[in-house]
């Protein structure tokens, strides 16, 4: 698929800043378009990850799911809704219109704490992420699964069930990429060996990802 000037020059901008990404380069255009498309196609992003990469699985949902550098407008992406809350609650419409932002959905499997933990406690903790995205998956979804050794066994197993159910996958990994590597869709292995390193990678990666991905659909071109 071909995406918006704007949407290519922030992988650009990611690569002049951090110029080991080079390698990169390929893969994280293979990821816009695959989670643009995810998103064409009326679907959803879902993340998961364990320790410092819970912690990113949470902070992508949170650049997605609400304005990050663009406005989002509802009255301009989602007339729809605007109107049925002038029919419904015209008192609120205008507070509304304030301060919802246009949305690209997103969810993280890191923060029920309940389900997870009476899940490892009654059935298997390394399946907890597959219990959910077996839940809330639907073909079409895409899953960021962010391991950086790329072998943890609970974010392999969720893998593994995305891929039954038809979802597909991207991964963030380090440089050797482990077995998550293969068993990916997309596979972004950043030029780093040790977990903190990977991990100052990823950061301005999916921050880029979110960028990408935002002006993709709220943009002016």
């Amino acid at each position: 698929m071909k995406l918006k000037e704007g949407t290519v020059k922030k992988i650009d901008e990611l690569i002049r800043r951090y110029p080991a990404l080079e390698v990169c380069r390929e893969d994280l255009q293979k990821t816009v378009e695959t989670i643009s498309e995810s998103y064409r196609n009326g679907n959803k992003l879902i993340t998961c990850g364990n320790g410092g990469s819970a912690a990113d699985a949470l902070h992508i949902v949170g650049e997605l799911m609400k304005g990050f550098l663009l406005p989002r407008n509802i009255e301009k992406f989602n007339r729809d809704f605007v109107e049925r809350a002038e029919k419904l609650f015209p008192n609120d419409v205008n507070y509304f219109k304030a301060n919802l932002q246009s949305a690209l959905p997103a969810v993280s499997l890191v923060s029920e704490i309940s389900l997870t933990t009476a899940f490892a406690n009654d059935r298997a903790a390394n399946l907890s992420f597959a219990q959910q995205i077996f839940g809330i998956g639907r073909a079409g979804d895409v899953l960021l699964a962010i391991s950086t050794s790329g072998n943890s066994d609970n974010i392999l197993f969720t893998v593994e069930v995305a891929k039954i159910m038809g979802i597909k996958v991207v991964a963030m990994t380090g440089r050797r990429g482990g077995r998550l590597r293969h068993l990916s869709d997309v596979s972004i292995c950043v030029p780093a060996d040790s977990s903190h390193t990977i991990q100052e990678f990823h950061l301005p990666v999916y921050h880029m990802l979110c960028l990408a991905l935002e002006n993709e659909f709220f943009a002016e071109e």
